[in-house]
């Protein structure tokens, strides 16, 4: 790596690394023929790979950089040091000079430094080029550009139904808490069974839900904290009678409900890296007001 480069050379770099392997990326997707599942997959795991090998190669670039840069200080610092340990030497009456106490101190201070320096290092390339930042930053991008700013939910479970209840909040709509919309998505559910069904798999054999793993589906629904997706996305759209905008940090927004148009919306944003535990929504906020408050 050209050590020459500056810290924003870098990120350029970086930057356009990145934007190669997406146009790579678009490239493998379109080779998939509709319905072969098999070279979905493949290009699905040769995808993760180039992304994984990517952010590895670029992660170690980072810390090259920032490690060579701070070295070239400390070894600064270790002149100064040597200096004060010749002056102490030199005032040794024995013939054979020994480490002073003063001077093991300051080497093994010096180590130490040196060694958390790297640390720092490390993890800064970690939140800089990780998943997660890298998709809260392009998100902030988007929602920029509209006056608007994440709003952030809390990862608990109820984060969709929390997002749309913030939603209606800051729309001036009729109220609604996490429970009221988690118990309307579930008895819309049960009364439009035959419109969701064919939408609904047991995770664990793929084949469609019973009558009974249904009604259980529902019943978690409206009584525990079990996450919202897709297809929670669309009946809160039909009860609400409004569309639903979902942001993402790359592709452009999704609409779900599109076929109302009574100049009301919800808007939430998406978060594959968020948090450990999975997929996440947010709700937003406009920026103007946020700061002025």
């Amino acid at each position: 790596m050209d050590l020459a480069l500056t810290e924003e050379g870098l990120l350029q770099k970086h930057k356009k690394e990145r934007k190669e392997l997406q146009a790579k990326i678009q490239i493998l997707k379109k080779s998939i023929c509709k319905g072969d599942k098999k070279k979905k997959k493949e290009v699905t795991e040769e995808i993760g790979r180039l992304e994984e090998n990517l952010e590895k190669h670029q992660t170690e670039e980072w810390n090259e950089w920032r490690l060579a840069h701070v070295t070239l200080n400390d070894e600064e610092e270790s002149g100064h040091v040597s200096e004060e340990i010749d002056k102490d030497n030199s005032c040794l009456e024995q013939p054979m000079q020994r480490v002073s106490k003063a001077q093991k101190r300051r080497e093994k201070k010096a180590i130490a430094e040196k060694e958390r320096n790297q640390r720092i290092i490390e993890q800064e390339a970690l939140n800089v080029f990780g998943k997660r930042n890298l998709e809260i930053e392009a998100i902030k991008k988007i929602l920029s550009e509209r006056g608007l700013m994440i709003y952030e939910i809390p990862s608990d479970g109820h984060c969709l139904y929390n997002a749309v209840a913030h939603q209606l909040k800051v729309n001036g709509e009729t109220p609604l808490s996490l429970h009221d919309l988690r118990m309307k998505t579930a008895n819309y559910l049960r009364e439009n069974m035959n419109d969701f069904l064919p939408f609904l798999s047991n995770p664990d054999s793929d084949n469609l839900l019973t009558f009974e793993e249904f009604e259980k589906y529902c019943t978690d629904v409206a009584e525990t904290s079990a996450w919202g997706g897709a297809v929670e996305l669309q009946v809160l759209s039909c009860i609400l009678k409004c569309p639903i905008e979902v942001i993402q940090a790359t592709g452009a927004p999704y609409i779900i409900g599109d076929q109302y148009t009574n100049g009301k919306r919800v808007t939430l944003t998406y978060h594959r890296h968020m948090y450990e535990l999975g997929a996440h929504y947010n709700s937003v906020t406009n920026y103007v007001q946020d700061e002025e408050s």
